[in-house]
């Protein structure tokens, strides 16, 4: 990751603490895929994907989490519920996009599971 990506995740981090959010991984990787940040708050695990725009003219920061990126990051949080089994009554994706000059934009459930198949 370069200066940028971990100053953003940072920023993310940062951002969630505030909202009340422990702060469980950060940069879990596997052969198979990294999760940002994995975060806890009242029962529920959020795996949060960090993603920054430079340019709006480009799309928004979320946008730029494709179909293939989300099965990557689902894949990789199976891999990491089966690895870390941490506490929780539900798990989601999140999305925290970062635009320069703005403060973080938080999407909670930005997308899901359902459906994808294993």
């Amino acid at each position: 990751m370069n200066n940028k990506g971990a100053a953003y995740e940072e920023q993310a981090a940062v951002f969630l603490r505030a909202a009340g959010y422990e702060i469980l991984d950060r940069n879990w990787a596997t052969p198979m895929g990294e999760l940002d940040i994995v975060a806890r708050k009242e029962g529920t695990v959020a795996f949060v994907e960090v993603r920054a725009r430079s340019n709006p003219g480009y799309g928004t920061p979320a946008e730029s989490v494709t179909a293939a990126k989300r099965a990557k990051l689902i894949k990789t949080a199976m891999a990491y519920i089966k690895a870390r089994s941490p506490a929780a009554e539900t798990f989601r994706f999140d999305v925290i996009g970062i635009v320069p000059g703005a403060g973080p934009e938080h999407i909670e459930d930005a997308f899901s599971a359902d459906g994808f198949g294993f």
